[in-house]
């Protein structure tokens, strides 16, 4: 009998940055990936850390089809962060939205359950501020996960052309350098895939499609 391989979709939770403004999962990176998984056949679950509806940035709406309509669902009733257990999954996979930098970047619950994950030599995948998540996350030497790795995220860039850099309680591609990350920028907006062992990380909403294709490669030669 042939066992399903499961993926954990880890999204933010967060409703609402810290100057009020509203916030959560950015809708492309979470569908387009999500039905790349299904196409595969992949069992998802989704998580957030508390669980319950998983809240969109409304900025994301404007962009979404009809076709999204079942990732949109598999919003409705993500499950507790708590509830995982990491040895069912093959893969975690984190997508943006701003959210992410104000509970994924800080949750000690996050970094053990993606210390798990890289420990067991599993897929550890994250796009946009996805990344955002690898922020804190010490390995059993002591050494950050993103250390010595090949990683790309929304760039410093990026964010001041979007406007946000000020809104932000740090910048990205800062951090992850700091933290002994070597940072892998293209252009602003470009589709952007850097695929380092079992981490996976993509710059930014249009690298969504081709960072869930690099996903189920690394999967499939695993």
């Amino acid at each position: 009998m042939e066992t399903i391989i499961a993926i954990l979709i880890l999204v933010t939770g967060a409703t609402h940055m810290k100057n009020g403004e509203q916030t959560g999962v950015w809708l492309e990176e979470f569908a387009l990936p999500y039905m790349q998984f299904q196409k595969e056949g992949y069992a998802i679950t989704v998580a957030t850390i508390n669980g319950g509806k998983v809240p969109i940035d409304p900025r994301s709406l404007e962009a979404q089809k009809p076709e999204w309509k079942e990732a949109i669902n598999a919003l409705e009733n993500a499950t507790p962060l708590k509830k995982i257990d990491v040895n069912r999954y093959a893969a975690v996979y984190m997508p943006g939205g701003h959210g992410t930098m104000f509970d994924l970047a800080e949750d000690k619950q996050v970094k053990t359950t993606l210390a798990a994950f890289a420990e067991a030599q599993k897929v550890v995948s994250a796009v946009c501020h996805g990344p955002a998540a690898l922020v804190d996350v010490k390995l059993k030497d002591g050494t950050y996960l993103v250390e010595g790795k090949k990683v790309t995220s929304f760039t410093n860039d990026e964010e001041k052309a979007a406007g946000f850099t000020e809104k932000m309680p740090f910048l990205l591609e800062s951090k992850l350098k700091e933290q002994g990350a070597s940072f892998v920028a293209q252009p602003n907006w470009s589709n952007h895939v850097i695929v380092d062992g079992n981490l996976i990380t993509g710059q930014n909403p249009q690298s969504s499609e081709a960072l869930a294709k690099a996903i189920i490669k690394k999967i499939k030669t695993k």
